[in-house]
């Protein structure tokens, strides 16, 4: 990152007018030939891009979090409109708390107002919706005239004792106690599937306006009498959008401690001030330039105005050190900014390329929102190159630094050349891993860590590790509603969906339901399976029904009459077993919980059925498996698309960054220096996954580029001034303490800065927020302590070329 010039005292310049304005680069010419226009353009920005950061949007989609090149989704996505609610769905439950059950009248008024007051809101895919209040919902019953039904609720209900009693009949009749009526009868369920847009202005659905609408709406219902819970992905972004409110108030905080590191650093206030107000004005471009370009804020994309802020602080603030030195050796203060840019503008411009390439190679993970997270960080560290490089030294070229922390940063380079001091301390023993006794020790330790992280780390899964929301915390309202609705009801919201695909009126044939049948049969006997419904077992039950219930009869009959009869029956006693032209039926798993293991052995299940059998001899119609529906089949496709992309990003994230160092040191030997502790880093964060019960998926899944992109730093910093200074005949031990001594402290900086800018996450009420905040303080400063101990004992073996044996000469005769 460094270069040579980083080392080379300039001269001390106490007069503008004896310095020649037209020396540095044509850049550095044209920048501070010109500050008031520079100052004024960046002024202009701040106001304009401020104005549209204002009016950014915090919402998330549905289809953006999952990966939609996936076979799976692509499947989902064909066939989505012929299987309503087996997607994007909000699970509404109403409690009797009043001692009694559901067939009590003033219960039913509550569940009725429930039930039209969601039907009303905007988003509600409304002709598939289930209660006990909607026509959809029906009974079937077999009388000597063959197969009768009608919606649950009877046609003439109206509160009386008759029509309760016949409402208690239906509800037996319709089989619905288990799915959308709880196994205590204290309690009924309201199924309702989401649209993808909002039907009057045809935008993406706000999830925070809905989730705003089933609080004022549905959950104001709430009473001593009656409870509500309510669940589904639309809920769960609502609430992670409602605790965003929470986290951006984490952000002033970070401002804060972040703040008070670079202080202790500069002790000087108007730098302080300058470095944090340069930061937050690079977050504010970064947000109003992700509004212009039509993006939004969504939990997952949070953590970049904190990543912003944070690298745009710590890289700012290792333009005190010079500036400090030089105004301390008596430098005018424009002087002083003139120097600071000179030596600092290539390598801090090579530092910011290669945190792009760090977040850029995320665009790989065929994963919406991941992709949104790499372009949107991309533009944000671009963003820094104007506020970091150039706004910096042209706004201290006009306000300086005070002359007490100028003095003070020369005295403590003294005491540090005089070895007084604790940094003198640490820097002796760190400099004592330059010899082979403290290298050994450092290596053999660090492969010890790594190698038991090593172990410990086989044991990541891919995936969500927790029942519930595992985004939100376990004592969220959330949660406590899902644990509820999961406890009292047979059929979970986890559903596991194969899509069995024939012709037009494919489905009623032998063939194909005997093999959905045999699928439903498997997939019961998984473990995690619940149960499952699908047009096969329907039938099975009609055909039985229709011959006066005997169970000698509850089979799929070779007799085509009597399944075309029994699966009309079905598709009028249930709509939505298949659609219209009985070629597209789903068969549903409901699954106790969508944790990884569970559902990897559904898939794999799955996978090995439908690769056996959808050329079977037998079926000849074209009958075909494809999977998945449902929120556990999308979750299973994600969960393959995060396994596959983690090692994607490896090769893409390592590679990158090993390029860019071989350029930037042009020495392979460098590079393995530089790259081995990033290494280890990402290991010993695996485990640590491991040992906090976090699980690799969508939310966690940046953090390891992230971690790399940005760790990669500290090498850049002590290994460009080392590599130079050994380049011009200085022993490794020497260039090692110099490079300590130039650099030391703004990579200790740079890492508890960058720490402090997000370990505030771990008080989020968002899991998944506090889990990354962890890990990637953790990344931060590992790195950070990595690079300060592995370089010398790596650079001991690698860079630690030995003098050459000077000839012996003749002696003269």
């Amino acid at each position: 990152m460094s270069g040579p010039a980083q080392t080379v005292t300039m001269p001390v310049v106490r007069d503008p007018a004896d310095f020649d304005t037209q020396s540095g680069s044509l850049l550095e010419r044209l920048v501070f030939n010109h500050r008031i226009t520079v100052l004024l353009l960046c002024g202009v920005a701040t106001l304009v891009l401020g104005f549209f950061a204002a009016q950014l949007k915090v919402n998330a989609s549905f289809e953006r979090m999952i990966p939609a090149s996936s076979p799976y989704i692509q499947n989902y996505f064909k066939y989505k409109k012929e299987l309503p609610g087996l997607g994007n769905s909000i699970r509404i439950v109403v409690e009797n708390r009043s001692g009694g059950d559901i067939f009590d009248p003033a219960y039913q008024e509550v569940l009725r107002k429930a039930n039209d007051a969601v039907f009303l809101v905007p988003g509600v895919d409304r002709s598939w919706m289930k209660s006990l209040w909607m026509p959809i919902v029906r009974w079937r019953q077999v009388t000597e005239e063959g197969v009768t039904g009608g919606p649950v609720m009877p046609a003439n209900y109206d509160g009386s004792a008759a029509s309760i009693d016949q409402l208690r009949s239906n509800v037996a009749r319709a089989g619905i106690v288990g799915s959308l009526v709880a196994n205590d009868l204290k309690s009924s369920m309201i199924v309702v599937p989401l649209l993808d847009r909002h039907p009057q202005t045809g935008k993406p659905l706000d999830y925070g306006e809905l989730s705003e609408a089933l609080e004022s709406k549905i959950r104001s219902l709430e009473s001593e009498r009656t409870g509500v819970y309510i669940v589904g992905f639309g809920k769960i972004v609502g609430d992670l959008i409602d605790g965003l409110k929470q986290v951006m108030q984490f952000f002033a905080v970070s401002v804060l401690i972040a703040g008070f590191f670079v202080y202790f650093y500069t002790r000087c206030w108007r730098s302080t001030l300058l470095l944090v107000t340069t930061a937050i004005a690079g977050v504010v471009w970064l947000l109003g330039l992700m509004q212009l370009l039509g993006y939004e804020l969504d939990p997952y994309s949070i953590l970049v105005p904190f990543l912003i802020f944070a690298i745009g602080l710590s890289h700012g603030a290792q333009k005190m050190n010079g500036i400090l030195q030089d105004v301390g050796r008596g430098t005018h203060k424009y002087v002083a900014a003139r120097y600071t840019f000179r030596r600092l503008f290539m390598a801090g411009l090579t530092a910011l390329l290669t945190n792009i390439v760090g977040f850029a190679v995320l665009v790989i993970i065929d994963i919406p929102v991941i992709r949104d997270l790499a372009i949107t960080t991309s533009i944000g560290v671009t963003v820094l190159i104007f506020t970091k490089l150039v706004l910096i030294p042209v706004t201290l070229s006009y306000i300086g630094v005070s002359a007490s922390a100028a003095q003070r940063a020369l005295a403590e380079e003294g005491e540090l050349h005089a070895d007084r001091g604790v940094r003198a301390l640490v820097w002796a023993a760190l400099d004592r891993l330059t010899e082979r006794r403290g290298a050994v020790v450092a290596i053999a330790v660090s492969a010890v860590v790594t190698a038991i992280s090593s172990v410990v780390m086989m044991d990541l899964r891919i995936g969500d590790l927790d029942p519930g929301a595992p985004e939100l915390r376990k004592d969220s309202r959330y949660n406590l509603d899902n644990a509820y609705i999961t406890s009292r009801y047979g059929l979970s919201s986890d559903q596991f969906v194969a899509i069995m695909v024939t012709p037009d009126d494919g489905c009623r044939l032998y063939g194909s339901l005997r093999l959905m049948d045999e699928l439903a049969l498997q997939l019961r006997a998984t473990e995690g399976v619940q149960a499952t419904t699908s047009l096969a077992e329907t039938t099975r039950f009609i055909t039985s029904a229709l011959s006066e219930g005997s169970g000698k009869w509850l089979t799929l009959s070779r007799d085509q009459a009597l399944t075309n009869a029994a699966v009309g029956a079905a598709m009028i006693a249930s709509p939505d077993i298949t659609n219209t032209s009985c070629s597209v039926s789903p068969l549903v798993a409901y699954l106790t919980d969508h944790k990884a293991d569970t559902v990897a052995r559904v898939l794999k299940v799955s996978e090995d059925f439908a690769n056996r059998y959808n050329s079977a001899p037998d079926v000849k119609d074209g009958t075909r498996f494809l999977l998945a529906a449902g929120s556990a089949g999308i979750e299973a496709a994600t969960n393959i698309e995060v396994e596959s992309g983690i090692v994607k990003m490896y090769l893409a994230v390592y590679g990158a960054t090993a390029l860019l160092c071989l350029v930037t040191f042009r020495s392979v030997r460098a590079t393995i220096v530089a790259m081995i502790p990033l290494v280890i880093t990402t290991i010993l964060c695996k485990a640590l996954m491991v040992w906090l019960g976090i699980g690799l998926k969508v939310a966690t899944l940046p953090v390891i580029a992230v971690g790399v992109g940005v760790g990669v730093d500290y090498a850049l910093y002590l290994l460009s001034v080392q590599i130079a200074l050994q380049r011009r005949g200085a022993s490794l031990a020497e260039a090692y303490r110099k490079s300590l001594d130039f650099t030391g402290r703004v990579v200790a900086l740079v890492g508890v800065t960058m720490a402090a800018g997000v370990i505030t996450w771990a008080w989020s009420p968002i899991k998944f927020q506090a889990d990354m905040g962890i890990l990637l303080a953790f990344m931060f400063l590992w790195n950070m302590v990595g690079a300060l101990v592995l370089i010398p004992a790596l650079s001991h073996f690698l860079l630690n070329p030995k003098p050459q044996p000077v000839a012996p000469q003749a002696v003269p005769a």
